[in-house]
């Protein structure tokens, strides 16, 4: 039954890509707009995790943000279809910007370990085709769920000769090893880890269990940590990437400080394209101790 779901799941991501780009957007974004008018979960996680986020925002602006952010996350998918189906050439070309290109280009020929940082705003798939056109990075994941599935993005996301490490005891070993040799890697930041690799943290305003994985890669050592996103511009226009340099409190011996600070960096992102965030995501499933759970 599981390879029956995944040939299908797989079948349909072909036939998506199939489509031309803005009308697969247009789809994708129908799609989100079914998941605001109907009642499901997707939905209602949004709306709990905005509500304690931002719970300065009247309600009815809030529940604004909860229609855009659904649109915009049917957008992802969409777009995300095209990037795992297409030539990796012709995801690049709907990159219409690139700021700060040279900074990653700097902190590859210091030749001392590169780590990008990204999360889960925009559309992170588009964003991982550019960022292995520049170099050959070890790109770390949490695997989906199903096998098909799993095996076609391994696949495809490494079309342009770079490594995929999953979120395993060998994944984290294959990224410290790549890091410490000089090479790059790619690592999103915001999945809630498990509560021992992780440190609650501020994340607007609220504690969120947040993973150590990057401080502890970068104390001690001589990898540079940039911020990798890419964001989605107006009217089906493309895409620009962002490349900033991380903060030095990023490379705090302090772990809880340098966390916070990688914590900080993602959510001045998400402020500045709040719809374009994965609210949908449980990011705050675990709470600290006395505190009452969200979902």
């Amino acid at each position: 039954m599981e390879r029956f779901k995944g040939a299908v799941i797989v079948g349909f991501l072909r036939l998506f890509a199939l489509l031309p780009f803005r009308l697969a957007q247009r789809l994708g974004a129908a799609g989100g707009w079914l998941l605001w008018i109907t009642p499901n979960r997707s939905r209602e996680v949004v709306r709990i995790n905005l509500a304690h986020c931002l719970p300065e925002m009247p309600e009815t602006e809030r529940e604004q943000l909860v229609r855009s952010t659904l649109l915009d996350s049917g957008r992802s998918f969409a777009e995300s279809a095209c990037a795992w189906m297409w030539e990796p050439e012709r995801t690049i070309g709907l990159i219409r910007e690139v700021e700060g290109a040279e900074l990653l280009h700097e902190a590859l020929e210091r030749g001392a370990g590169v780590v990008c940082i990204t999360s889960h705003l925009g559309n992170w798939e588009v964003l991982n085709h550019w960022y292995c056109s520049q170099c050959s990075p070890v790109i770390f994941f949490r695997p989906p769920k199903q096998p098909a599935v799993d095996a076609l993005l391994r696949r495809q996301r490494a079309q342009l000769g770079n490594r995929v490490a999953p979120s395993t005891r060998e994944g984290i070993t294959m990224v410290m090893r790549e890091v410490r040799s000089g090479g790059a890697v790619g690592i999103p930041a915001d999945p809630e880890p498990a509560v021992k690799s992780g440190v609650f943290v501020p994340f607007f305003a609220v504690s969120a269990l947040t993973s150590k994985f990057v401080p502890n890669l970068l104390r001690g050592g001589d990898a540079r940590a940039l911020f990798l996103h890419c964001v989605r511009l107006p009217d089906g226009a493309g895409f620009k990437v962002i490349v900033e340099a991380a903060p030095d409190a990023l490379y705090s011996s302090d772990v809880t400080q340098a966390t916070a600070c990688m914590s900080a960096v993602i959510e001045s992102y998400v402020r500045r394209w709040p719809s374009q965030y994965m609210w949908s995501m449980k990011r705050f499933k675990k709470r600290p101790p006395g505190e009452n759970k969200w979902y």
